[in-house]
């Protein structure tokens, strides 16, 4: 993500919609910037979804050997969003390494091509029984991931 550059769709590899929320707004009438990182959360956790991390889409952590634990996030706000805006997500891959990756993402409200924020999320993968050893990215979201790199 370039300190100067607003990305616009076109930056970005894969998308998912979602409504903003009535509760999303706050006392200024636009989204909360906390929000956001519940959109790339959000985001993130379907791609994993769509990369078939979980098989039947359950989210059973308990049933997978490694876990993607969230070391870092940061945030860059240009436009505001606010309810009822509908916001699509665009996510990259800027980093695949062995046992992390840093996703790249774009929130984009209703049909804008400029993003209205951009973000970076970075999981390390970890053993889920013992969450101090990192593992190598599973072959899955490897192969997922590598489809989307920037």
């Amino acid at each position: 993500m370039s300190e100067k550059h607003i990305g616009t769709r076109a930056d970005y590899r894969w998308f998912t919609t979602m409504p903003t929320r009535w509760m999303d707004n706050d006392v200024f009438g636009h989204v909360n910037n906390v929000q956001y990182y519940s959109y790339v959360d959000t985001a993130v956790a379907e791609f994993l979804l769509q990369a078939g991390m979980y098989g039947d889409r359950t989210l059973n952590l308990a049933a997978v050997p490694a876990v993607g634990l969230v070391v870092e996030t940061q945030c860059r706000y240009f436009a505001p969003l606010s309810y009822p805006d509908e916001l699509t997500c665009g996510l990259r891959v800027a980093k695949l390494g062995r046992s992390s990756i840093r996703y790249e993402l774009g929130i984009f409200r209703n049909a804008e091509q400029q993003a209205c924020a951009e973000a970076h999320f970075v999981h390390v993968y970890v053993d889920r029984q013992d969450q101090s050893r990192t593992v190598p990215v599973p072959e899955k979201l490897r192969a997922a991931a590598q489809r989307v790199l920037a």
